[in-house]
């Protein structure tokens, strides 16, 4: 929701720094082809390396979400089927791919900055601080997939002057990744409070910057926000427990580490023009895609909405012939669950909020995320009142994001939605299964659950991640006996080609290359 002071992406940014969508590809798709560029050109490549795995488009949807975080996280109701629970090459493959393909961008990035003159890195240094946040939030999502990825040597087949061999890159353990990001981002948090742009700089930051719009107090909310991310995530492991309650207790305790508080502060990629390169379109074949039953609700979300009132429901669900909502049962067997979504009694996500709606923004961290996490942490530090304060605040913006993501559509397919009223978000929050209330547990999983339904089908590594971590809210899955991987796995396995091309420093992970081998965080 932040105020559209980037409208003209394409013409005033893209476009007057040489950046057409043509040029993207061919200034950016392998860094072996560069003949010239500059950092703030790289930066822009970078971002745009996985825009469509932030926007909501087809690979990320059909080919990573749709057979894996979609039902496993059951923001989406689907039909059971054979072998069900195992992570397909396609899948593994897609995700690899795209985050590789933007670390090569972001070892470019890397080698033009080294390259130019000490005067010029210190006018460019915003370009790398920045580019570093957006890096590490995907390193992350890797991470949090697979455990132990190669990161330090990887991507560096240009740096390395082509020379195939030196390039092939060992693993990185996954504490020792998170460590190193938390160290880095606190790093760029203290530089950015002492950080001012010259004129120049300033306007080749807010033409290149389609994320925050050169705008620092977004990448110093940014960079906070995604320190509590990460620290939440690790705060019920022996080797950060401390570090992340002492750490999350800085940030929230002054204003020198600020956090997105509010909608408008959002960190996101907004869609202004649905025929530039920035763009959602790929959202309906992704998940709308005729045929497979990808944008239908799931039974536990729709429950729960109906019997709490929830004022997200009807900007997030169609209604099913004849009124009201219905969601597919996890534990029927297919030939139920097909025969009730083909003859109407499943509802589809709103198409006009979701994948109809050509300007749905690509949403990284969001106000209602931050408030949850605050929650969370105050929460377990016996604080009360200030959990319960972010609890609710962060329903509240949660309500506000997707009533504004409605109002935005280009498509009105679903019909008028009426308006939130006067007392509603507070009636809502006041409800007995909504209302803080109950011991610390039942006020965790207060917390889950809101987080769980905020993430939905937009922010789904976080919302599997997070419930992997905290096992909250339960679910239930129909055990498919006809596979070894009878349940849904706690983490993914490696690509067949590190196997086959990384030979020696796979074998160095092989033993984790299975779906039963926990991510560290994941204790419960």
């Amino acid at each position: 929701m932040k105020k559209h002071i980037f409208i003209a992406l394409v013409a005033l940014g893209l476009i007057s720094t040489g950046c057409s969508e043509a040029e993207i590809s061919d200034n950016y798709s392998d860094p072996n082809l560069i003949g010239e560029t500059t950092v703030p050109k790289q930066f822009t490549g970078m971002l745009f390396a996985n825009a469509n795995y932030v926007l909501p488009n087809y690979g990320n949807y059909f080919i990573i979400a749709r057979p894996t975080l979609l039902p496993w996280t059951q923001a989406a109701g689907w039909l059971n089927s054979l072998g069900q629970y195992k992570v397909g090459a396609a899948t593994v493959d897609e995700q690899w791919n795209q985050y590789y393909s933007m670390l090569a961008q972001y070892r470019e990035l890397q080698k033009v900055y080294n390259a130019s003159s000490a005067e010029d890195q210190k006018a460019n240094k915003i370009f790398m601080q920045a580019a570093t946040i957006y890096l590490y939030d995907h390193t992350q999502d890797m991470v949090d997939l697979f455990g132990y990825i190669p990161f330090s040597e990887a991507g560096k087949l240009s740096t390395n002057g082509g020379d195939y061999i030196a390039s092939l890159p060992a693993y990185d353990s996954s504490t020792d990744l998170y460590a190193m990001m938390l160290d880095d981002l606190k790093i760029i948090a203290d530089e950015l409070n002492s950080t001012t742009l010259d004129a120049l700089t300033a306007t080749i930051f807010t033409n290149q910057d389609y994320v925050n719009h050169g705008d620092l107090t977004l990448w110093k909310k940014y960079c906070n926000s995604l320190r509590l991310r990460l620290l939440n995530r690790v705060s019920g492991t022996s080797q950060f427990s401390s570090r992340a309650d002492s750490e999350i207790g800085t940030i929230l305790g002054s204003s020198t580490y600020p956090v997105v508080d509010s909608n408008n502060q959002n960190i996101q990629i907004e869609v202004v023009n649905v025929d530039s390169p920035i763009n959602s379109r790929g959202f309906d074949q992704g998940f709308g895609s005729d045929g497979w039953y990808t944008n239908f609700a799931g039974k536990l979300m729709v429950d729960h909405m109906s019997a709490n009132n929830d004022p997200r429901q009807r900007v997030y669900f169609e209604e099913i012939v004849g009124g009201g909502y219905a969601g597919i049962d996890p534990m029927a067997n297919p030939t139920t669950q097909q025969t009730q979504a083909d003859n109407g009694a499943v509802s589809l996500f709103s198409r006009s909020t979701f994948n109809l709606n050509q300007f749905f923004p690509g949403q990284i961290i969001d106000a209602a995320e931050v408030n949850f996490l605050k929650a969370e942490y105050y929460l377990r530090n016996s604080n009360d009142a200030m959990a319960k304060a972010a609890y609710e605040m962060g329903i509240a913006q949660s309500i506000e994001w997707y009533y504004w993501v409605r109002s935005i559509t280009n498509n009105n397919i679903s019909g008028e939605v009426t308006p939130l009223g006067a007392t509603e978000v507070a009636d809502y929050i006041a409800g007995a299964g909504i209302a803080w209330a109950g011991t610390a547990d039942d006020k965790l999983e207060l917390i889950a659950t809101q987080k769980w339904i905020h993430y939905g089908v937009i922010n789904l590594r976080e919302s599997w991640a997070e419930q992997r971590r905290l096992d909250l809210p339960e679910l239930t899955f129909m055990v498919d006996n006809s596979d070894v991987q009878s349940l849904p796995p706690v983490r993914w396995i490696y690509p067949d080609k590190e196997r086959a091309l990384n030979t020696e420093n796979f074998s160095a992970v092989s033993s984790m290359d299975n779906m039963t081998t926990r991510i560290f965080w994941d204790a419960n």
